[in-house]
């Protein structure tokens, strides 16, 4: 029944240090990273076009390249989801939509109602879908179940809200589905089928048993007895994963943009340096697999319709959800509400 932490740490860090709004706003860099990784990945599609899908060089690239650059793809869509890559929201819809082109299923739109819930009601039974459901708890709490999930991680993130909470379809998931339809035909016109294959195993790897996939676990699964409900990890791999690591900040903190998370640490080392953080995002699965003291179970869960309202009442973020639509603030309203 109590709050998730972020709200309390936020209002403690304004108040320690009220210059930090100043690090709130878009970033600029973000649009052409995503154009240099999109190319990258249709680039090597094309190049791929020849080979077979079972040779060592089709799938050596598709988890190298591919899933490493399709795992920043969906980094990017998670930031462009907060409105931080332009001013204006259609924009960052758009471009959530171009980033979206080489995972080659569409959910770029489906993804900001889920992920703007997690946000907003972290923890709460029924309503973040980032919570294993009580089926994944019975049948995968073990090593070898474990070991399941963290291979096919990707389908679960992508069938479990769905399955618990289903959206009410609207015309921008109407424009996404759309235009990554449209853009798969076109390739599978042009350069065959492999190419899409290429994508698609891509966004396999990306959520599979991959380093930068780490961070599906290390961000809020409990660790060493700990009720800390969100961890850190400030490991190189970020460079590749838009500062995703800094994950305490970033719930704290929603309205800054990747580049700026470091500088938040940096702001209030009296908050983020005395919490732990992970210290690798490999070694996260590795660890999860084999300690019998961690698994599926090992989440904070606030259950019951009163718990939720609690939350959403105190919850703080630049883009709010109500019935089924997006209802949102720009940037200014946000750190207005900051």
């Amino acid at each position: 029944m109590t709050e998730e932490p972020h709200r309390s740490r936020r209002m403690q860090i304004l108040k320690a240090h009220p210059e930090v709004t100043k690090l709130m706003g878009h970033e600029p860099l973000t649009k052409w990273v995503v154009l240099l990784v999109v190319s990258i990945q249709f680039l090597t599609a094309l190049a791929l076009r020849n080979s077979s899908p079972y040779s060592p060089l089709f799938i050596l690239a598709a988890y190298a390249i591919g899933g490493t650059a399709n795992q920043n793809l969906f980094l990017a869509i998670h930031e462009i989801t907060h409105n931080l890559a332009f001013k204006g929201i259609k924009a960052n819809k758009f471009l959530a939509m171009f980033a979206n082109l080489p995972i080659g299923i569409p959910y770029s739109v489906t993804f900001k109602k889920y992920h703007l819930e997690h946000h907003k009601q972290m923890g709460v039974d029924g309503v973040d879908t980032d919570l294993p459901t009580n089926l994944e708890l019975l049948l995968l709490n073990n090593v070898a179940g474990k070991t399941f999930f963290c291979t096919f991680q990707i389908l679960f993130y992508a069938l479990r809200p769905g399955l618990v909470r289903t959206q009410k379809l609207t015309g921008w998931h109407a424009i996404n589905i759309l235009i990554q339809l449209a853009f798969d035909a076109c390739l599978v016109h042009f350069a065959g089928w492999r190419p899409l294959v290429y994508l698609i195993m891509s966004s396999f790897f990306a959520g599979s048993l991959h380093p930068c996939a780490g961070h599906f676990i290390a961000e809020h699964y409990l660790w060493d007895g700990l009720e800390q409900e969100t961890y850190s990890y400030y490991g190189p791999l970020n460079i590749l994963a838009y500062n995703v690591g800094y994950h305490n900040e970033h719930h704290d903190f929603p309205s800054i943009p990747w580049t700026r998370l470091p500088a938040l640490k940096t702001l209030a080392p009296e908050f983020y340096d005395t919490i732990p953080s992970h210290p690798s995002w490999p070694m996260v699965i590795v660890n999860f697999i084999r300690d019998n003291e961690v698994g599926m179970y090992a989440r904070l869960k606030r259950k019951g319709k009163e718990a939720s309202q609690v939350i959403a009442s105190t919850a703080n973020c630049p883009v709010e959800v109500s019935n089924g639509s997006d209802t949102e603030t720009s940037d200014s309203d946000s750190k207005k509400s900051n």
